[in-house]
């Protein structure tokens, strides 16, 4: 898979030639193997945490990864976190760009406060104007000079439950009767990664973030994802007669797989599309052993994607994300949103691939 030129951030930003403190060092996740391998054995480790998601940022966007450990030998601990350039969004270091959570690994709360200390070094020295933590369950001291700058929804599902019980939580209008909806029309499904199927998602996608007036992310972003994650990936597909109806793309770690993005043909959502293939994804995932379905964050203005997590039975938590230094929170709400809204909904695909090719690598 073909990569973007080089970036300038990769030349202005190189944590292998910053100063190592005498707690620990820095390491690239990206060629160091001991990353992979104390990942691939940490229970609190995520898809965000792999080598496929760091390597897939760094190839769409530029996006320089780096992990800080105390340890010089085999690792007991780690937070990885990626460095963002950017003369519109500021320059920031983040744990990590465009992940729903992402957990400091290690052994105990002293030892995470050293690494976030270490990060902050390195924030500090690197002239970022701040960075950003999103763990999912670790809360920096209220003493820290950490403050939370933002809050969603997160839900997982518990899959290791008979399909017959699973099913028995549903919510009975809103997926019982829509399944069944789609098996009287007859939907067809396939799951896979190849360019036909990647096209017709992406195809599917930018016609859902038109109505959520938003630019969809580059083409190059699932291709790379693709291309890192290999057979961990799939894009499912439900269709009538041969046409696309709905999409989701997961990403497989370990016994989680995680629902990451979701789309559909909003001209045939009667035929309940979106919720077959999400029972599809449902019942392979269950085959193949596969404990529970992390069905992702929900922005807390979103009752409606809150409401359709919890009729499948999942159960909700709260991601808290974390800033250094103290600086006031974004604003929500910014001059000219609506009539960029207005601008999106009416553009043609083209205009709104092009935009969201320039914009997502600012976003991180």
């Amino acid at each position: 898979m073909s990569e973007r030129p080089g970036d300038r951030s990769l030349e202005l930003f190189d944590p292998a030639r910053m100063m190592v403190s005498s707690e620990g060092e820095l390491l690239d996740p990206l060629s160091d193997p001991r990353w992979a391998e104390f990942v691939g054995r940490q229970a609190d480790a995520s898809v965000f945490h792999s080598v496929a998601w760091l390597e897939a940022l760094r190839r769409t966007y530029g996006y320089k990864p780096f992990v800080v450990t105390t340890c010089d030998g085999e690792l007991a601990n780690g937070l990885v976190a990626c460095h963002i350039r950017s003369r519109i969004t500021g320059n920031r270091i983040v744990s990590v760009p465009f992940a729903d959570h992402c957990e400091p690994l290690g052994e105990d709360p002293g030892t995470t406060r050293r690494l976030l200390a270490r990060l902050a070094e390195i924030q500090a020295s690197s002239a970022c104007k701040y960075l950003e933590v999103r763990p999912r369950s670790y809360r920096p001291e209220m003493k820290s000079s950490f403050r939370e700058t933002a809050r969603y929804h997160h839900h997982t599902l518990d899959i290791r439950r008979k399909l017959e019980d699973i099913a028995a939580a549903f919510h009975p209008s809103c997926v019982l009767r829509k399944i069944r909806r789609a098996e009287r029309e007859k939907l067809s499904w396939e799951a896979g990664s190849s360019e036909r199927i990647v096209s017709a998602f992406y195809a599917m996608q930018v016609l859902t973030r038109r109505r959520h007036k938003i630019p969809p992310q580059p083409m190059a972003w699932f291709r790379n994802l693709a291309d890192c994650f290999g057979e961990r990936l799939n894009i499912w597909l439900a269709h009538q007669d041969g046409r696309p109806v709905a999409g989701i793309l997961t990403l497989a770690h370990g016994k989680t797989l995680v629902y990451k993005y979701a789309c559909s043909d909003a001209r045939l959502h009667n035929l309940g599309g979106s919720v077959f293939l999400f029972w599809k994804v449902i019942q392979e995932a269950h085959a193949a052993g596969v404990e529970q379905i992390d069905m992702g964050r929900s922005d807390m203005d979103q009752p409606s994607l809150v409401e359709f997590k919890e009729h499948w039975g999942a159960r909700g938590s709260v991601l808290t994300y974390w800033r250094l230094p103290k600086t006031a929170c974004q604003v929500s709400v910014i001059p000219g949103r609506r009539l960029a809204g207005w601008c999106i909904k009416h553009s043609p695909a083209w205009l709104l691939r092009s935009a969201g090719s320039v914009v997502y690598r600012h976003c991180g």
